[in-house]
């Protein structure tokens, strides 16, 4: 198919009361208009067009070099923002599919029917029946419902009109060569003063070409966002479809409602998610994996049977986190980027992982912090002890090797190697080496000091 997109993204969104354009809010922690894209990439179009206007350089800098921008400045309808995507259109295409930033959810699959649609000859409007069709522009059909004969904006929708249910969506696709002769010969003669691209529909039925439609799946394809509100409804329906999608491959989620997966989740066999966890970038969780309430998991891969105990949270930004086969971590834990454990590590409440690795078996059970550490298997690393990384200029490597352990409340100051096998004394700092199978301390000598007061508060006169 000879594609060419266009996708409208020139509107302030007044009534979303913010300084960030409108196609810039976020819905399952993407920007609305970056949905669009995803959905319009798959259609391999020959060429996409963005049209921007209020915030375009903001709004510009989030797509790829793959995008040609054009600007509609001022904006001045539907219509005018069309006129200006025409130069910018592949002439070689013989279909223009035109996509609105501010409706996210658009399917791949309802974007390519409405192209097809159009084959090239026909103008395809995409139109769905709404019970509340309030805003949008009305479907006027022939008496017998088989030809559309126009579309009337809400504002200029006489009181009859305004029953009809079929709507226009915003989205059609029509002959490239037929949209760029259409645009040109818009007018503004109407209540709002605006180009209206919904008048070329009077003009293709007066040429005789037909004007035909296609439907999504459902509504909520097609529902933009003009508020705050919408917004958060719209969240709600989009995180719906995910639980649906996530309890038909069947995890169990405790409550569907409860549930926020903002990038791509991936889940093995008897997987169970308890409430109000998130799941954000890309997240693998292998079979018998048990996520506990108001967990945050964001980039990391859990191995299967591993027990994601509740309040835990894990962000492996750009590094990833990797969980081993039946681990236990949390509550209340924090895995950061580079954290990769090995089988049954265990990791418990208030202790924070990032750029080390755990082998087999290590335990860290309470209060502690690893960074730049190599932890060996089987080691116990106790409550309260730190490795001391960083020296105000560089980070440093801990390496811990099989079999020790750490007492409570020590320092590790890196760089540093502890033997295998070798035991560190609880409040030790320890600035060298320590030796396999031996037990090291360092502290201040212990001194009671007889006769010895505590100061007083001195009195003021």
């Amino acid at each position: 198919m000879n594609l060419n997109v266009v996708i409208m993204a020139a509107g302030k969104g007044t009534r979303m009361r913010s300084a960030l354009p409108k196609v810039l809010h976020k819905l399952a922690g993407l920007p609305l208009l970056q949905h669009v894209l995803r959905s319009s990439a798959e259609l391999q179009a020959q060429r996409t067009v963005l049209v921007t206007g209020h915030g375009a350089e903001a709004v510009e800098a989030t797509v790829g070099a793959d995008v040609r921008c054009v600007r509609q400045m001022p904006q001045l309808g539907t219509g005018h923002a069309v006129q200006q995507a025409v130069p910018a259109l592949d002439d070689t295409a013989g279909t223009t599919l035109i996509l609105n930033g501010d409706v996210p959810l658009i399917r791949p699959a309802t974007a390519r029917a409405l192209a097809e649609a159009c084959a090239e000859t026909k103008l395809a409007l995409l139109t769905v029946t709404l019970a509340d069709a309030t805003g949008y522009g009305r479907i006027v059909r022939s008496a017998d419902g088989q030809q559309i004969l126009a579309i009337v904006e809400h504002k200029d929708a006489s009181d009859a009109q305004r029953q009809i249910r079929e709507v226009y969506t915003g989205m059609m696709a029509a002959p490239t060569a037929a949209l760029k002769r259409w645009v040109a010969a818009l007018k503004n003669d109407n209540a709002q003063q605006e180009f209206y691209l919904t008048d070329i529909v009077a003009m293709a039925v007066s040429e005789g070409v037909p004007v035909v439609s296609a439907q999504p799946a459902d509504e909520t394809e097609v529902l933009g966002v003009n508020s705050p509100l919408q917004l958060a409804e719209l969240e709600r329906r989009l995180q719906r479809r995910h639980a649906e999608a996530q309890m038909e491959a069947g995890v169990r989620l405790a409550d569907p409602a409860r549930f926020d997966q903002r990038g791509l989740l991936s889940c093995g066999q008897d997987v169970e998610i308890d409430v109000n966890c998130i799941f954000e970038g890309s997240v693998t969780l292998g079979d018998g994996v048990q996520v506990g309430a108001n967990c945050v998991i964001r980039n990391a891969t859990i191995a299967a049977g591993a027990q994601i105990r509740p309040f835990t949270h894990i962000d492996g930004e750009a590094d990833g986190v990797t969980v081993g086969e039946g681990s236990l971590i949390g509550p209340f834990a924090r895995l950061r980027p580079g954290a990769v454990l090995g089988r049954e590590v265990h990791i418990g409440n208030f202790v924070e992982v990032k750029n080390s690795t755990l082998a087999d078996g290590a335990k860290a059970n309470h209060l502690a912090y690893l960074g730049d550490a190599t932890v060996g298997a089987r080691v116990n690393y106790g409550a309260g002890s730190i490795t001391a990384n960083y020296d105000g200029a560089n980070k440093h490597r801990t390496v811990i090797g099989d079999d020790v352990h750490v007492g409570s409340n020590c320092v590790l100051i890196a760089p540093i190697t502890l033997g295998a096998g070798g035991t560190i004394g609880g409040g030790s700092t320890i600035s060298k080496n320590t030796p396999e199978n031996q037990l090291t301390v360092s502290r201040a000598k212990q001194l009671s000091l007889p006769n010895w007061t505590r100061p007083v508060k001195v009195k003021k006169p």
